[in-house]
């Protein structure tokens, strides 16, 4: 019976699926001239490698494969999500400074305007699951909207809407509470568009005051407080896989 066939990488993209850093910064790393493979300098990004067997260094240190990290953030309103910005504007990896964390990467997104949930880790496999559409994890939302909302809105909201191509629908929305002059709903999607919510609502003429993501699978926010994180046990981080902790 034949061997398994090798699996080979390219060297800017093995580093990053190590957690030493991301893989934009790992080419710029490799082009200096700072990463050798087997004792071998290599300025190419593409240059393949084995995983597990070809010895990679950077600067004279050996590159091993970084602890895999889950952590969840409070994220606040007004952060881009996003390691770094072009036009300088704050993003989430604020949050972290000072933390001596490794390379993390947000799993999924939160626009700039919305606030909440959201996922970091360093393992791209667990990443995958969580976001993969055929996963279908539910993710919930407490949205604040100006005026009251009838039931003939939320039904049509449920059936959903055509939008630049797109078919955009809740699985579910129900109001919370009702106030004199807005209204808490929640939402529930199990596929995240762009703007899903936005969007939804901008066809109804109704404007979202405020978004907040509050529970993506079975994993609350809780009373994370606005702009903290803690990192997620290892039951938590199984049960996003499907998975029970043995």
């Amino acid at each position: 019976m034949p061997p398994p066939p090798v699996t080979r990488t390219g060297l800017a993209r093995a580093l990053s699926k190590l957690g030493f850093c991301s893989r934009s910064r790992a080419s710029e790393l490799i082009r200096m001239g700072k990463v050798s493979v087997n004792r071998i300098v290599r300025k190419n990004p593409e240059f393949p490698v084995i995983l597990g067997k070809d010895i990679l260094v950077m600067d004279d240190e050996s590159i091993n494969a970084a602890k895999q990290v889950y952590l969840m953030l409070n994220k606040p309103r007004g952060l881009i999500t996003t390691a770094s910005d072009e036009q300088g504007r704050d993003t989430v990896f604020t949050c972290f400074e000072h933390a001596k964390l490794p390379h993390l990467s947000p799993v999924g997104r939160l626009d700039k305007a919305s606030e909440g949930l959201l996922f970091f880790t360093n393992d791209n496999v667990w990443a995958d699951i969580v976001t993969h559409p055929d996963t279908h994890l539910d993710k919930t939302y407490h949205v604040q909207i100006e005026g009251p909302m009838d039931e003939t809105q939320l039904t049509r909201l449920r059936r959903g809407i055509e939008d630049d191509g797109e078919r955009l629908a809740a699985k579910a929305v129900k109001v919370l509470r009702t106030g004199e002059k807005n209204t808490w709903l929640e939402f529930i999607l199990d596929e995240g568009r762009n703007r899903h919510i936005r969007r939804l609502l901008e066809a109804l003429e109704i404007e979202v005051l405020r978004l907040i993501r509050v529970k993506i699978g079975p994993l609350e926010l809780g009373s994370l407080p606005k702009g903290k994180w803690r990192e997620l046990s290892k039951n938590e981080v199984a049960r996003l896989r499907g998975l029970k902790e043995q």
